[in-house]
């Protein structure tokens, strides 16, 4: 795998000059961020060796190279997704490459369904833990020593000062955010009412496809991140309800511009 991670990096930087500091992976419908970076040079996937290709119609599948906030930035417009078939190491392949390139903070963004009785459609939360609820694991496997210890601590997931930060700007900009526990799960489908249920009993605030295991490879290798998710629906008795992608990616979309401005600032901060 060390061989495939330096392939893929060396072909990216005969394309690009850009030395990012700061990782940024785009959630389904929250790619509005990218109309913020000044884009110097797009590599699709599909040309990076060893890299999967996005199949999801709402992920564009391009890795994007610019500046944001002041820094030297990494995108990734479309990420990949277990329920796409492929494995845990190859959902989170570009976190690696990323670290390879240089990143030392990395940004998440995505779309969840809402179990906090609390939360309305539309809220955002910054993600300060998570529940891990995947049948694979992205670390299972041979140990890397090179990229990271056999069993790292996961006592400070998300980094506290970004969180501290982040809570800052939207009071500043005057949006509304909430704090809360993240479980991940496979999908593709939206879970049963039990389900929901369920995912509420054992502590988490909101519910997705995504995010853990990239987290989860970043921390091994000792990069702080920061995950920020907005509540496309809700999982809450009573009020749960039917829903599309499209039902999805509409309310990413009007509440991604919040987003975009916690992300942006935040970045030019740390």
């Amino acid at each position: 795998m060390l061989a495939k991670f330096k392939e893929s990096t060396a072909y990216i930087q005969s394309k690009t000059d850009v030395k990012p500091s700061v990782g940024i992976i785009l959630g389904t419908g929250l790619g509005g961020l990218v109309e913020e970076i000044n884009i110097i040079d797009e590599i699709p996937y599909e040309d990076i060796p060893n890299f999967p290709i996005s199949t999801v119609q709402s992920h564009s599948g391009k890795l994007i190279f610019g500046e944001l906030g002041g820094k030297n930035v990494v995108a990734m417009q479309g990420r990949f997704h277990f329920y796409e078939g492929y494995t845990m190491k190859e959902c989170t392949f570009p976190v690696r490459v990323m670290k390879f390139l240089g990143i030392e903070r990395l940004f998440v963004s995505n779309a969840s369904g809402g179990v906090n009785p609390d939360f309305e459609v539309g809220e955002i939360m910054i993600i300060d833990d998570h529940i891990n609820l995947f049948p694979a694991h992205p670390l299972i496997g041979k140990n890397l020593d090179d990229l990271g210890p056999r069993f790292p601590d996961m006592m400070q997931t998300y980094d506290k000062k970004m969180i501290d930060l982040a809570k800052t700007i939207a009071q500043e900009n005057n949006i509304r955010v909430a704090t809360g526990t993240y479980a991940g799960l496979t999908g593709p489908t939206l879970e049963t009412p039990a389900e929901y249920k369920y995912i509420r009993a054992i502590g988490a605030d909101t519910v997705g496809m995504s995010t853990v295991p990239e987290v989860i490879v970043a921390r091994h290798m000792n990069i702080p991140c920061f995950a920020i998710s907005i509540i496309t629906d809700l999982g809450v008795p009573g009020r749960i309800q039917e829903t599309s992608v499209e039902d999805v990616i509409a309310v990413a979309n009007k509440q991604e511009p919040k987003m975009t401005t916690i992300m942006k600032e935040l970045i030019s901060r740390v």
